[in-house]
């Protein structure tokens, strides 16, 4: 099997830039977050050495979902952290690097599939278990490579091109189908006269050879052969012949050994392609003569030597797959029992030679399909959730923030009415009462109480806090949302426009070192943020004076995805 080695990366410093946007943005001190900061740099850096098995993509997910939260919280279409992400290719070295944080995200989700590559191939697919887990991991290789050629354009290393990514998806599926194939192979002990079981293992094998042919033509074209490695495209040319062979070998074993009735065996048309040359159309069924069956056997055993003996060939023309002696050795040994099998048949008085023997209809009982991996298995707290919920505080809202301001109970109480949870949202003001007075708002957001931060908080503990104030009264911070969509500058920085059609719409003037692929794919970018929480929990309004606590909502914690 072919598995991919991971893209590797450079050391990354969040701490400028994040601690920057904390202080322009968030209002709030960007050296109060280092443990935060800490905590994403410490798992970016174990993320570039991953443990081959089911921990290190856990790890990989985990760090895939903080640059998802990382995106819905800090970026805008008009900014980006400027930083430069340096990432290697993963089939040639050569480095590239962007300022989007999408090209940190897709190559995280190619290492994830990457890794899936590696735990498939290391499966021990002798067992018939061994085969189903190399077969989901090949599947989930494939849905990542899928997700990723679907979601981002513009790639600036060659393994995340459209072409690249559409070649090893047909490479991951081929290969989950050899597994399909493995997970039926019978053992030695298996009797040879079983005719049916004979045919669905040689139409099986036809599967294979077909899904092997189509990865063979993709990687023999431009711009896919210019960069995947000589010895993929021999080992995919390889087994594309060797399983062709494996499908006439087991017709011949079906042909030759087996005498089931007539009922009992599929129709012509359902085990064998008719060739487009043929003049004599062949029979509903196999034939039932002994010697008919005995001299289309021989010319399927023919056919299988023949294409076993150019699996040698194409193998011997290939200086690394020379290396692999296993491979040389199981096409051998299927080779000698085709030869041992063919002298067995062949007799002295055959003076006309057989028929050309028709090629093998490709049929499975179990089509492999591209699944997606299980990015949640990695998910756990935004790392830098203290900022409050992503529904209100990310970079893509503007607000003004407000007070401290102290708040008093008059005659009626505060005068306010508040709604919904983390952050509890003031949802009227009674003209001419002290929450009016005090310049409070409807749509404001409480995000301090009594100097206790409450982002979080739940209509209830608000409540409780402002009722426990007494006659002194309660000094709150809120924030008011902003109506425009101008986000405050950093500096001087250049802001990267991540474009429709494309990462970035330019390479050249946003620090691209790399020039761009030119398979694009009229997707839009990488924009897998997790959604925020569009509406706030509802609850029955009520006033402050007296305030009386409203039901629990039953909405999950917001800002989670």
């Amino acid at each position: 099997m072919i598995p991919l080695g991971l893209k590797e990366t450079k050391e990354l410093d969040w701490s400028t830039p994040l601690k920057e946007l904390i202080s322009v943005h968030f209002g709030e001190d960007g050296a109060s977050y280092e443990a935060e900061i800490r905590e994403l740099e410490a798992l970016r850096q174990a993320m570039r050495t991953p443990s081959r098995n089911e921990s290190g993509l856990e790890l990989l997910t985990a760090y895939y979902n903080q640059l998802c939260f990382l995106d819905a919280r800090f970026l805008t279409p008009a900014r980006s952290l400027g930083l430069f992400f340096h990432w290697y290719d993963s089939l040639t070295g050569v480095p590239a690097q962007q300022r989007a944080l999408a090209f940190e995200k897709g190559s995280v989700l190619f290492n994830i599939g990457a890794l899936h590559t590696q735990i498939g191939a290391r499966q021990d697919r002798s067992c018939a278990e061994g085969a189903r887990r190399a077969m989901e991991a090949f599947q989930r290789a494939a849905g990542a490579f899928s997700l990723l050629r679907e979601n981002f354009s513009h790639a600036p290393s060659p393994d995340m091109s459209a072409a690249s990514l559409c070649a090893l998806e047909q490479l991951m599926m081929a290969q989950a189908q050899e597994c399909v194939f493995e997970g039926l192979s019978p053992p030695a002990s298996m009797a040879p006269q079983d005719c049916l079981a004979q045919l669905c293992l040689a139409q099986e094998a036809a599967q294979v050879a077909a899904e092997y042919r189509l990865v063979h033509r993709t990687m023999a074209q431009p711009p896919v052969h210019d960069y995947v490695p000589v010895s993929w495209t021999a080992l995919v040319h390889v087994k594309a012949e060797y399983f062709r062979s494996l499908a006439h070998y087991h017709v011949a074993m079906a042909l030759c050994n087996g005498s089931p009735t007539e009922g009992e065996l599929p129709t012509h048309e359902q085990v064998f392609l008719q060739p487009p040359t043929s003049s004599k159309p062949r029979g509903p069924v196999l034939p039932q003569e002994l010697e008919e069956r005995r001299q289309l056997g021989k010319a399927h055993l023919k056919r299988a030597i023949l294409g076993q003996e150019e699996a040698l060939r194409l193998h011997a023309l290939c200086r690394v797959l020379r290396e692999v002696d296993l491979l040389r050795a199981v096409i051998s040994q299927t080779l000698q029992r085709s030869l041992a099998k063919y002298a067995e048949l062949d007799r002295e008085d055959d003076f006309c030679e057989a028929a050309e023997a028709p090629d093998i209809q490709p049929k499975t009982h179990q089509k492999p399909e591209a699944r997606m991996p299980r990015l949640s298995q990695g998910k756990g707290p935004d790392i830098f959730h203290r900022l409050g919920p992503l529904s209100v505080f990310s970079a893509k809202n503007r607000w003004r923030l407000v007070g401290p301001v102290h708040l008093t109970r008059g005659e009626g109480g505060f005068g306010l009415t508040l709604r919904g949870d983390s952050p509890v949202l003031i949802a009227a003001v009674i003209p001419g009462s002290q929450a009016a007075a005090a310049g409070l708002k409807e749509g404001d957001y409480i995000v301090s109480v009594n100097g206790q931060p409450c982002r979080w908080w739940r209509h209830a503990e608000v409540v409780t806090e402002l009722k426990a104030a007494g006659e002194a009264g309660a000094s709150l911070q809120v924030v008011s949302l902003l109506p425009s969509s101008r986000l405050p500058s950093l500096g001087d920085r250049r802001p990267v426009l991540l474009g429709p059609r494309g990462l970035l719409r330019s390479q050249r003037e946003h620090g691209c070192k790399t020039p761009a692929s030119t398979g694009a794919s009229p997707r839009p970018l990488l924009n897998w943020s997790r959604k925020a929480q569009q509406g706030k929990t509802g609850g029955c309004p009520q006033p402050c004076a007296p305030v009386k606590p409203a039901p629990p909502s039953s909405s999950k914690h917001p800002g989670w995805p």
